[in-house]
């Protein structure tokens, strides 16, 4: 068990929490492997480059990494008061989320079985120094 009070081991584990601007989508209907490839575009580009990289890249997941992108973007605005033009992409990372199992029937009474991936999609923002 931890020591000290409930107070105290909150306070503590407030402190270490990252403070840096960031969005999640949880349960998006996209695979982790599709989404990868639009996020590895993005890592480490400032905001606005990220944004317009986004918003032109054919992908499906694009459409997605562009709303997250623009609510990361806010969400450092508006919470934080940070300046956009000094942001840019620290992290983004998509984790596999439950996957949705279906049935297709095949010849001879066989059934297939098709996945239907979910992901969670982080992105999170850092101010230059």
């Amino acid at each position: 068990m931890a020591k000290g009070h409930r107070s105290q081991i909150k306070r503590e584990r407030n402190a270490q929490k990252d403070t840096r601007p960031s969005a999640k989508l949880s349960y998006a209907r996209i695979s982790v492997q599709k989404a990868c490839f639009v996020l590895d575009a993005i890592r480490g580009k400032d905001a606005n480059t990220a944004l317009a990289i986004v918003t032109y890249n054919p992908r499906y997941g694009s459409e997605i990494i562009t709303k997250l992108l623009k609510s990361a973007i806010a969400n450092a605005e508006n919470n934080n008061g940070l300046d956009v033009n000094n942001l840019y992409v620290a992290e983004c990372y998509a984790g596999q989320a439950p996957t949705l199992k279906r049935i297709h029937p095949r010849a001879q009474g066989r059934a297939y079985r098709i996945l239907k991936r979910m992901s969670h999609i982080t992105i999170v923002l850092d101010e230059k120094e």
